[in-house]
C-alpha cells in the first residue's frame, strides 16, 4: 500500500499524540524551557547536534551542555569570550564529541548572531522563493557555522552536499520553523512546506512499513523521497507526523490499536533506542 492510503489514519494520530505531555523522553523538552527566540535557538541547535545515541544519555548530555550558559544561553553567547567558552566546555563529552568541538561551535553561533543578528537571520538569507526545500540553505548554514567555529566540529555538524539525512539539523528545523501543540517555531520566514523528514533508522524502518520508500539507505535521496511521499497528504506541511509516528514505541499505551489499520511494524513494534 502507498503512504496515501494511511492518510486518515495519520491524521488521526497527530490529533491524538501531538500534545506536550507526549514530549518527554525527547530533547526537545529542553527547547520548550525557554521563551525567548534567541535562547530557543541557541538551545535548539546545541539539543539537536547532541541528538544522536541513548535517548537518557542525549538528554543527561544536553542538560550538561546548557548548564554552563545559564537562564539566558543568548546573552551567555554575546558576553563571553572564547577562553571563558572554552574552559566552561573542557570537561564536556557526548559520544564522540568533546568539549573543545562544542565550544568551537558556540563560538561559531556567537560571531554569526554578531553579524546577522540572529541563527535565523543566517539561515533565511540563504534562502531563495525558487528553491524546491530548505536542503541548499541548510548547506550553506552548515558551511557557514563550520568556518566560524575556526576550528573542527567533529561530528556535530552532517552536510546535506555529502549525502547525509542530516537528522539532527532537519529536526533543528522543524523545531525552528513548525509552531504546533508541539513545535515551538519562531523562523517565521522559513515555510513548513519545505522541510524535509528528519530521517533515522527508526523512522527510516517506518517509512518503508507505510509505503513511504523502497529505498534500503537512511540518506539525504531516501529522507526527500519520503518528504515527498507526505506531501501528496499535507503539501503545506509534510513534516506534520513526524512526532506522533515516533511517539508510537515511547507511549504505546496511550493509542488504542483498533483505531488504525496502520502496519504492525509501525503500530508500536518498531524498536527505539532506549
Amino acid at each position: 500500500m502507498s503512504l496515501t492510503s494511511y492518510a486518515r489514519d495519520l491524521e488521526t494520530l497527530y490529533e491524538m499524540y501531538n500534545r506536550r505531555g507526549y514530549v518527554h523522553p525527547d530533547p526537545l523538552e529542553m527547547v520548550l524551557l525557554y521563551d525567548d527566540p534567541g535562547d530557543r535557538e541557541v538551545v535548539g541547535l546545541v539539543a539537536s547536534i547532541l541528538a544522536y545515541g541513548r535517548v537518557p544519555q542525549i538528554l543527561r548530555s544536553v542538560a550538561t551542555a546548557l548548564r554552563p550558559m545559564g537562564l539566558h544561553p543568548a546573552q551567555y553567547l554575546r558576553d563571553a569570550s572564547a577562553v571563558q567558552v572554552g574552559r566552561d566546555f573542557a570537561g564536556f563529552r557526548h559520544r564522540f564529541s568533546t568539549g573543545d568541538q562544542l565550544a568551537a561551535l558556540l563560538m561559531g553561533v556567537k560571531r554569526l548572531t554578531r553579524l546577522y543578528g540572529s541563527l535565523r537571520e543566517f539561515f533565511v538569507s540563504a534562502m531563495f522563493d525558487s528553491d524546491d526545500n530548505v536542503l541548499a540553505a541548510l548547506q550553506s548554514f552548515v558551511s557557514g557555522l563550520a568556518v566560524a567555529a575556526c576550528a573542527p566540529v567533529g561530528h556535530l555538524l552532517s552536510e546535506p552536499d555529502k549525502g547525509s539525512a542530516c537528522k539532527r539539523l532537519n529536526l533543528f528545523l522543524r523545531w525552528m520553523v513548525r509552531r504546533d501543540d508541539v513545535d515551538p517555531g519562531g523562523w517565521e520566514e522559513v515555510p513548513p512546506s519545505k522541510l524535509v523528514v528528519p530521517l533515522d533508522t527508526h523512522m527510516h524502518r517506518i517509512c518503508l512499513a507505510l509505503g513511504a520508500t523502497r529505498r534500503s539507505l537512511a540518506d539525504l535521496r531516501t529522507a526527500v523521497e519520503i518528504t515527498e511521499a507526505f506531501r501528496k497528504i499535507a503539501p503545506e506541511d509534510p513534516v506534520k507526523y513526524d512526532f506522533a509516528l515516533t511517539r508510537l514505541a515511547i507511549h504505546p499505551d496511550a493509542c488504542p490499536a483498533a483505531a488504525f489499520c496502520l502496519p504492525e511494524e509501525v503500530m508500536g513494534h518498531v524498536a527505539v533506542p532506549a
